[in-house]
């Protein structure tokens, strides 16, 4: 899985943009659910926060939520930190680096977005599942929105078409992303993806954004009392 340091981490922002279809409407969907969805005093948890756009959005939504914000790269952590400081946030961010603990935290929700397709299926996605719901409560949900398997022969072609003409990616990004797709990243099916949440303690995921490639999910914290 990619620490995105140095260079990388300072060019993530202006890079994410070009590479991802509704880029920006996934977060602004996302936010709205969360938004109606959530109660005064909530805690959320962002897994792979990266430079902190989440916080940045969700915390305009709500003034009395507060952020974990949980990342592998310590340089990505510290452009975050530096965004919280100049926006007045720092007071409701806790900054985690490093893997999750079991049972470290109990926040109300997790988001997990643009992050599992970096991470192997062998064993790794299990265990990533398992840290996020080890750190929810009883009734907590995880917002997932990840790069998926192509369910067309055309998908990837038509993402990457999508990319370099209404996105600007570069001809050299467009080559890139092609070696990413085979070497650097590890989607999964739906079917799969209900596989592993069901086995992490998840009931079925329930989809609510599709965009040439990259699908997002609810999954709900299993009620083990029921």
């Amino acid at each position: 899985m990619p620490t995105f340091t140095g260079d990388e981490a300072l060019s993530y922002d202006q890079r994410i943009g070009k590479l991802v279809p509704g880029y920006e409407l996934l977060h602004h969907t996302t936010a709205a659910q969360l938004g109606v969805m959530l109660e005064q005093n909530a805690t959320i948890l962002i897994v792979g926060a990266g430079t902190g756009k989440e916080v940045i959005e969700l915390a305009q939504y709500n003034p009395t939520w507060h952020f974990i914000v949980q990342d592998v790269s310590a340089d990505m952590l510290a452009i975050a930190d530096q965004h919280f400081t100049n926006l007045g946030l720092s007071d409701r961010v806790t900054i985690h680096h490093g893997p999750l603990l079991q049972g470290q935290y109990q926040a109300d929700v997790a988001l997990c977005l643009l992050v599992m397709h970096f991470v192997k299926d062998d064993g790794s996605k299990m265990k990533l599942f398992e840290q996020i719901c080890a750190n929810l409560g009883t009734a907590g949900a995880l917002f997932l929105a990840d790069l998926t398997l192509p369910e067309t022969s055309f998908e990837r072609e038509a993402q990457l078409n999508y990319c370099q003409k209404h996105l600007g990616l570069s001809e050299v990004g467009v080559t890139t992303m092609r070696s990413n797709f085979i070497n650097e990243f590890y989607p999964i099916d739906t079917a799969r993806l209900d596989e592993l949440a069901k086995y992490a303690g998840f009931d079925s995921p329930i989809s609510y954004f599709k965009a040439l490639g990259f699908s997002a999910f609810i999954l709900n914290k299993r009620d083990c009392s029921a």
